[in-house]
């Protein structure tokens, strides 16, 4: 498993992917169904109607990666969302579990402290422009 920092977010999209999709593809789905950018270093998880196979997509600042898995046998519990709903946000955790086949609709959230990250990191990211 790959160790994303605190401040990388999880999406997972709902509904079914076709798992032919591969870089381009993918990509596109991140970007038009889930409407993120798919270079922002955050994480996308889409699986297949059968909940068997799943793909992660994500930038490391040089490439993008595919990651794949399938199941020999069972079934990934994707989150259930309402019908309006295309993309559920993760904790890093709840991926860990997701992947470990735990139903996260049988888990409770807990109250936690979770720093946003997000004017940290644009504040960072503004200041090495305006160092160049």
């Amino acid at each position: 498993m790959c160790g994303w920092g605190g401040a990388t977010r999880i999406y997972l999209a709902a509904g079914a992917t076709d798992m032919r999709k591969v870089f381009e593809g993918l990509y596109g789905m991140a970007r038009d169904r889930l409407l993120c950018d798919p270079l922002s270093g955050h994480v996308f998880l889409f699986a297949n109607g059968q909940r068997n196979r799943l793909k992660l997509l994500f930038w490391d600042g040089s490439g993008l990666w595919v990651c794949a898995k399938r199941l020999e046998k069972g079934r990934f519990r994707w989150p259930e969302t309402s019908g309006e709903e295309t993309k559920v946000v993760l904790r890093h955790e709840e991926l860990a579990l997701l992947l470990g086949g735990i139903d996260l609709s049988d888990t409770q959230r807990r109250q936690w402290y979770r720093r946003d990250m997000t004017p940290v990191i644009n504040s960072q990211i503004s200041a090495q422009v305006t160092c160049k």
